[in-house]
Order: structure tokens, then C-alpha cells, then sequence
């Protein structure tokens, strides 16, 4: 501790003390009793918040499957767990301490207060968040609009606001996301979203920076996803708050997960999980952010594995521009050390701690979008007096943040007959794994690929249509490059359920030597097929031939072939079927 003590100032070194309850950690104690205290909390709560220490990296990667790890600070964890969860931790003879839950620490107020959204330096009650909600979009309709996508397993609503300046249409804009309070005692965030709405709404048409952004994204802020975890001990107040949802789940281990599949904690999806997949699955958000309390960083991807994203240095650039924008505003004093942990405010997911089921894993892997995690707060639930701290501390980092949805690679897809907007999909040649990849909308046809300032080769892709190729695409740092492009489609065919009939398959893919083309069709018919690079240069032909009813199996010797991606087009007298594949 007194190496740790020597690079924090005196904030930092009150606030750990307050975090962890003791300045002298002693693991001494009888474990019966801090067996039988944490009992007597889950009893009373359905959770308990303890800590202990490891010897090595390979124990966190076996409990952090097992319990809900909060925090890691060199050996030293902070974790949670429910009845099931600490049985099973008990069984590995581990030394541990019982804490003080984290939302019992701070002196909140449990009073229902009159105080009004201008001073920002209180928690609202339930009824007041849901009032404050709709005040905000009964006052400033023309660009503010309100949106129950469901409720929680206690029936509490589970609200996001949209805004935007044309606030009732789906615009061909980039749409942005905040949310926040997935884990109920993690409250800063709450008050925060609050407040953004609020100034969003307001500062509109007065703000240049909030005008730019509110024309040209369409906003979408959920302040509180965990509402039954805020409001457990009732209403009135977010004293007392837990982690888990109404039942006892960690919302943030819940989410379908990239390595370890649908149910990676072992619970069914719980109810205000598949509220916000519903509602991101209706949308198409480019850029996203979600956030926490327990420490102080910007978190970006991945956190179920250790290898990096494709988009690793455009994650560390816009983490690190998110941290010292904070460290250039906040005022100098007692705050300076805010917002500097691990790599002075940010840090790779995997390399702090891994978790499975995690949502920034899932919309990252899963919707092809873009994620990082903010904690934003030590103190998980601050003193109401230290929350107007936190907005004048990160607002310039959280608008600057969303701006970043504007730049990259972006424009509109079209067919080029019809000129009606088609859904795209851009992949970036030599450079997208693990899904990072980009889909655009379908009702617009526009797309938005964050990026890196470099130079890139890219396809555009949409079904039925022939992709197009585009190289030496240059993207620069905060500047949007257009690229907008009409496919051309498919040829119409002459009997369309024969070729619905049609099933072609390539594998193995990817390939490294010999891949097979599997071909099934309802009569005998003659098949040409070519190989193409990315460039549309055709690299191998295999001439017409008839194959017969029934399956057909075609051998691509890819020996001679570079790595990288081709293009399968099976061709016939009234039909193209195309595939991709890649070869290793």
C-alpha cells in the first residue's frame, strides 16, 4: 500500500481508504466470522461484497467465471457474489474479507427532495427520474423524445431518450448510444446521463458544439438499466442500492459472450438484458459507451480475450483523448489525480481483468458496433455534493466523445436501377477480425466505419448485389471521408424458385490449399465457375461444365494463390451465385 499511497494525492488516498473500509488490510480474521457476516448480508440483501488476495493472473481468469469481479489492484480483488456464487467460493479455501456493501458507505439522503434538475446535486427518486424524463421530453418535443423499450423484472420502466433535430424520423445519420447504471450501486453515471439530457436539450441552438451534434447524430441516453438494483431498498431513495438485478444477476455477465457463448454465467437472459437487446437490435448504433463506478478509467475492448481488437490503436486514441480532455479541465486542487488510473486513464479490458458476458463484448462481437466502458467514479455512489464534481469533470470529454460517431469512413448505398437505399456491409481488407466488421441501414442505406487515420482497401457489400471495391481509401484523424456507391444487382432469373432451390457451399473457408465447392440443384445444368482477388482480376477459371441433379462436388486448388479474400462466382446461362472466401 505505501508504494501504491506514494503516487496517489490526498483525494485518492481518502477515497481508497473509503473504498476499501481499512487503511491496513489484515486477512488474519477469523474466517467464521467473516463467513457468518457475509451470510447475514446475502440473507438480507441476496449479495455480498468481499475482498482477498491472489498469488497469481491464472486464479482470476478461474473466478472471474465464478463470482462477479469488481475490481483487481495488483493481488488485491474486490468482488461480489450471491447465495450460489459464495458457496462455490468458499470452496476454494481462499482468505477473504466480508465489506461494508459500497451504496451503505456514503451518507445519501433517503428524504424525497423538491430540488429541480438546475442544481444537479441530488439523487432523484423513481418517480422523480421518471418525472425529470418526461419533463425533458414534453418540454423540448422538437428535438427531445421519450421511449419505454420495456421493464424490469419488478415492473420499474427501463427509459431512453432520443435526440435529435428531427426528432420523429430515422435520418441517414450516424446513431449514438449512452447508458448507464447497469450495475444498480454504481449511481455517478445516473445523475450524469441525467444531466447530459438535460443539457442537450437546452443548450440546443444556443450551444455550437451541442447544435453540431444534436443535426448531425441522432442521441440516445438511457440513464438507468438496473432500476430494481438503484431503487432495492425501495422508491424514495438509492441508498442502499445493490449491484445485481431483482434477481441476485449481474446484468453485466449476462450478455451472450464471444468465447464462452449464450449463457456464459450459467443464468437464462435476464428480462432487462433482453429489453436492450431488443432495442439495440433495432437500431444501428455506430458508436456506444456504457457506464460505471469502482475505479477510474476508459475501458475499451476486448474483455473476454487477450488478443486486441482490429480497431485496438482507434480504441487506445479515442480512450486517451476521452482521459486528457478530463485532465485539461478539471480544476487543479484536490482533484488533479481524477481519472489516472492504470495507463493514466485508460486500459485494455483483458489486461486489467477478464470477464465473460459482458455488454461492451456483445455489442462490439455481436452488432458489429463500437463500445468502450467508462468508470467514471472511485466512490461507487458518491455524496450528493461531489456530484456536480463529476459532470464539470468529464461533459467536454462525453460530447467530444460522441462526436468521434461523425468521423471515419461513411456515406449512402444504393441500387444502382432502382436507386433505393440498400443495408451495406464494409469490410476492410488485411485489417477486420473478429467481427469488426460494419453493417449500415437498411432504411437508408448509409454507414458509418470508424477508423484509424491511415489508408485502407475496402469492399461494400449488400445481398443479391455485386460488391464494389474501393483502395487507397485515406482517412484522417476527426475528419469524415465520403464514400458513397450504387452495387450493381444480381441478374433477374427466369425461373427464381429453381434458383431458390440452388445450395452452394464453400469449405473448408477460410482455406490454405484445397477447398471444396459444394453444389446441389434440382436439375442437371452447366456450371462456370471463376475465381476473383479483390481487385475484380480474375485469378482462376474452371470452364463450362454440366454437373447432374442432385450434389456436386468441385475441388479449387488455391496453392498459388496470395492470402487474402476472393470471390466464388458460380455462373450459369441465367444465374450468378456468388461466395467469398478467404485464403490463409
Amino acid at each position: 500500500m505505501k508504494n501504491l499511497f506514494k503516487n496517489l494525492n490526498m483525494r485518492k488516498i481518502v477515497s481508497l481508504l473509503f473504498f476499501v473500509g481499512v487503511s491496513v488490510l489484515c486477512f488474519s480474521q477469523n474466517r467464521e466470522l467473516n463467513i457468518e457476516k457475509a451470510n447475514t448480508t446475502l440473507n438480507e440483501r441476496g449479495e455480498v461484497y468481499f475482498k482477498f488476495k491472489i498469488d497469481n493472473r491464472q486464479q482470476i481468469n478461474i473466478l472471474t467465471r465464478i463470482i462477479s469481479i469488481d475490481n483487481v489492484k495488483e493481488n488485491l480483488v474486490f468482488a461480489y457474489a450471491n447465495k450460489k456464487q459464495f458457496q462455490v467460493f468458499l470452496g476454494f479455501n481462499i482468505d477473504f474479507e466480508t465489506l461494508t456493501p459500497p451504496s451503505l458507505l456514503n451518507q445519501i439522503s433517503t428524504e424525497k427532495n423538491e430540488k429541480s434538475g438546475e442544481n444537479w446535486d441530488f439523487y432523484p427518486t423513481y418517480e422523480e427520474y421518471v418525472n425529470l424524463m418526461n419533463f425533458y421530453a414534453n418540454d423540448f418535443s422538437s428535438h427531445c423524445k421519450l421511449e419505454k423499450i420495456g421493464e424490469s423484472v419488478e415492473g420499474r420502466d427501463i427509459l431512453v431518450m432520443k435526440i435529435s433535430d428531427n426528432v420523429d424520423e430515422k435520418e441517414a445519420e450516424p446513431e449514438f448510444f449512452y447508458t448507464s447504471t447497469m450495475h444498480g450501486d454504481e449511481t455517478t453515471g445516473f445523475v450524469l446521463m441525467l444531466r447530459l439530457i438535460s443539457y442537450l436539450a437546452m443548450e440546443y441552438q444556443n450551444n455550437e458544439t451541442v447544435t453540431n451534434l444534436v443535426d448531425n447524430l441522432e442521441i440516445w441516453i438511457n440513464p438507468l438499466s438496473n432500476p430494481d438494483g438503484t431503487y432495492f431498498a425501495g422508491n424514495n431513495t438509492v441508498a442502499g442500492a445493490t449491484r445485481f438485478n431483482s434477481n441476485y444477476v449481474d446484468l453485466n455477465r449476462n450478455y451472450p459472450d464471444p468465447e464462452d457463448g449464450q449463457h456464459p454465467d450459467g443464468n437464462s437472459l435476464q428480462k432487462e438484458n433482453q429489453v436492450m437487446i431488443n432495442f439495440m437490435k433495432q437500431h444501428n448504433f455506430v458508436l456506444s459507451a456504457n457506464l460505471h463506478t469502482g475505479t477510474e478509467v476508459i475501458n475499451y475492448p476486448w474483455d473476454t480475450w487477450q488478443q486486441f481488437h482490429a480497431d485496438d490503436d482507434w480504441y487506445y486514441n479515442i480512450s486517451r483523448e476521452y482521459a486528457d480532455t478530463v485532465h485539461a479541465n478539471i480544476p487543479a486542487g484536490l482533484y488533479t489525480g481524477y481519472l489516472s488510473d492504470f495507463n493514466n486513464g485508460i486500459t485494455n479490458g483483458f489486461q486489467w481483468y477478464s470477464i465473460s458476458g459482458g455488454r461492451q463484448d456483445y455489442m462490439n462481437y455481436f452488432l458489429n458496433s463500437r463500445e468502450v466502458t467508462m468508470e467514471l467514479s472511485l466512490i461507487k455512489s458518491p455524496t450528493e455534493n461531489d456530484l456536480p464534481f463529476f459532470w464539470d469533470a468529464n461533459y467536454r470529454s462525453l460530447l467530444n466523445y460522441m462526436e468521434q460517431a461523425i468521423y471515419g469512413i461513411r456515406g449512402i448505398v444504393v441500387d444502382s436501377i432502382s436507386k433505393e437505399a440498400i443495408k451495406p456491409k464494409i469490410e476492410i481488407f488485411s485489417h477486420d477480425f473478429d467481427n469488426s466488421f460494419v453493417f449500415g441501414s437498411a432504411e437508408n442505406g448509409n454507414y458509418h466505419r470508424l477508423i484509424a487515420e491511415g489508408t485502407y482497401d475496402l469492399s461494400i457489400n449488400a445481398d443479391n448485389h455485386y460488391p464494389k471495391f474501393f483502395t487507397d481509401v485515406q482517412v484522417f484523424n476527426r475528419q469524415a471521408t465520403i464514400l458513397d456507391a450504387e452495387l450493381v444487382p444480381w441478374p433477374a432469373h427466369s425461373d427464381l424458385s429453381e434458383y431458390e432451390n440452388i445450395r452452394v457451399k464453400c469449405f473448408p473457408n477460410p482455406v490454405q490449399n484445397i477447398s471444396k465447392i459444394y453444389i446441389s440443384s434440382p436439375i442437371s445444368r452447366s456450371f462456370k465457375i471463376e475465381i476473383l482477388d479483390i481487385f475484380g482480376r480474375k485469378m482462376m477459371e474452371i470452364l463450362n461444365k454440366k454437373y447432374s441433379e442432385g450434389n456436386n462436388t468441385i475441388d479449387l486448388n488455391f496453392r498459388n494463390l496470395t492470402e487474402g479474400v476472393y470471390f466464388v462466382k458460380i455462373i450459369s446461362e441465367d444465374l450468378v451465385i456468388e461466395k467469398t472466401l478467404v485464403k490463409l
